[in-house]
């Protein structure tokens, strides 16, 4: 077993949450000692794992980019590669690098209040060692799914078909699926991206849906800040860019909400003008309202194009099962495939999945509510980061950096070793989870673990941008609701959950 030294920060994830607190911590608290331990062989977290044909952003650059570094270019949505690039820019610009371990699995974190500090225990995958951190403070950077295991459903007769059976998350480099019959099961992001991105080679591909979905459409590339760079600096241009697209984000989402028949008119509209009547509406005639589940980004209309033109096709239908050359459907319908893309989804995993331990006893993680959407209730010095069902995960990042640092610079100016949120108000837990917001497959079937939320501030979780930036930002920390203690006997009694 390898033992680290003691850190006052150990930040676990090198994704783009992971590197952005590391960019905060190197910028506002140069005094404090901190590593990055990430899983994998390189940062980027999702952009590093995810390979397949024209893996993007579903959310625009300007506002997944960082609020210190912000994306100075008029691509919207960007290229998994370019989102590798952007973070390897700013790993380097932040002298980053060095502080990143990679190969390290985390299988515990365990608070000792003792002396006020987290036990990291992690195995490198590649040699079988283990190794150890101590740190004051934990960051949580993981994201929120199970890199090992995407949501494929039980498809009957699998066996039977003799072609390939692929899930994006796990994609074949050397897939061959050029002039090949190809049925992309899905219609979320993943599938909306796969294929426009596939049809110029297949010699044709299928969507094929359960259920129909919003679909907005999105311009490659951003008209205002071309005009702005003409006439200001480029970084003014581009901080000006993403102020505006954080307001029409919410704005967007908030008339959603109050005026849903408006919207799903606007959305469903500007689909049918782009199929040109070639395509039957009722394959973009969701059963729910627009933003009950995230919306899905078609860039320049390539989705459209792609089922206009012939390329594509879409089916909406119920599999009865696989067969030897195909899927079988419950309408009767038969798709041929050689290749069968499984673009069913993901399966959430908060923290990384790991177990929480506190003074000896483990935390089930839907056992407590989360704080600010930061932290968890009677859990010392931990944070997460959770960003936006309607917005990007990034945003999230700066504000929650900002209050975390002004919590441990309180700790440090009062002597103190540890802050631990703690309700006395049982009546305020909810059977709510965190990601209660949407009612989409991969939340419904994993909100059973996840942390819960209350039924008023702090512990409500609104996923309001400008809500939470009032809050992290402008709200004292020390508020009444963060018990705070030095380590050893001053430790507040019953810290853990029971």
């Amino acid at each position: 077993m390898t033992n680290a030294s003691d850190l006052d920060v150990l930040i676990i994830g090198a994704g783009i949450g992971g590197v952005g607190a590391a960019c905060h911590l190197r910028m506002n608290a140069p005094d404090k000692r901190f590593a990055i331990w990430e899983r994998r062989a390189d940062i980027g977290g999702t952009w590093d794992l995810f390979r397949y044909p024209g893996i993007r952003s579903d959310s625009d650059m300007y506002t997944l980019g960082y609020n210190f570094k912000p994306w100075m270019k008029h691509k919207v949505l960007a290229g998994g590669p370019d989102i590798k690039s952007y973070l390897k820019e700013t790993v380097a610009e932040y002298n980053i690098l060095d502080t990143i371990t990679f190969g390290r699995k985390i299988t515990s974190v365990e608070w000792d209040s003792r002396d006020a500090r987290w036990t990291v225990t992690a195995i490198d995958e590649a040699t079988g060692e283990t190794h150890q951190a101590r740190a004051q403070h934990v960051f949580m950077c993981t994201g929120y799914y199970d890199y090992d295991n995407p949501y494929t459903p039980d498809f009957p007769g699998r066996d039977a078909f003799e072609g390939q059976v692929i899930h994006p998350q796990h994609w074949p480099e050397d897939l061959d699926y050029k002039n090949k019959k190809v049925v992309v099961i899905g219609s979320g992001a993943t599938a909306v991206t796969l294929v426009p991105s596939m049809a110029d080679d297949t010699a044709h591909i299928t969507m094929l849906q359960r259920s129909p979905t919003y679909y907005a459409s999105v311009k490659n590339e951003d008209g205002l800040s071309k005009i702005l760079t003409k006439v200001m600096p480029r970084r003014w241009a581009f901080k000006i860019i993403r102020a505006f697209r954080i307001w029409m984000q919410d704005f967007a989402y908030t008339k959603a909400q109050a005026e849903p028949d408006k919207w799903r008119e606007k959305l469903q509209g500007a689909a049918e003008e782009a199929l040109e009547g070639k395509v039957d509406m009722k394959h973009f005639t969701p059963h729910y309202n627009p933003w009950d589940q995230r919306l899905c980004a078609v860039p320049e209309d390539d989705l459209f194009v792609a089922l206009r033109e012939g390329k594509a096709s879409i089916v909406t239908d119920e599999i009865d099962r696989f067969d030897k050359t195909g899927i079988q459907l419950k309408s009767g319908e038969h798709l041929d495939a050689d290749i069968i893309i499984s673009a069913t989804g993901l399966n959430l995993k908060m923290l990384g999945g790991v177990d929480l331990v506190v003074d000896g006893k483990h935390i089930p993680h839907n056992s407590v509510m989360a704080y600010k959407t930061l932290m968890l209730e009677n859990i010392p010095n931990l944070a997460f980061i959770l960003g936006y069902v309607n917005a990007s995960w990034t945003l999230k990042v700066g504000i929650a950096m900002d209050y975390y640092l002004n919590l441990m610079k309180l700790l440090d100016d009062r002597g103190l070793d540890m802050a631990i949120p703690r309700s006395n108000d049982p009546s305020i837990v909810t059977k709510s989870s965190v990601w209660d917001a949407l009612n989409s497959g991969y939340v419904n079937r994993a909100r059973h673990d996840l942390p819960r939320q209350g039924s008023t501030q702090p512990w409500r979780v609104d996923h309001d941008f400008r809500a939470d930036r009032k809050m992290l930002r402008g709200e004292p920390v020390d508020d009444g609701t963060l018990q705070f203690a030095r380590a050893g006997a001053n430790a507040p009694d019953n810290m853990a959950a029971e």
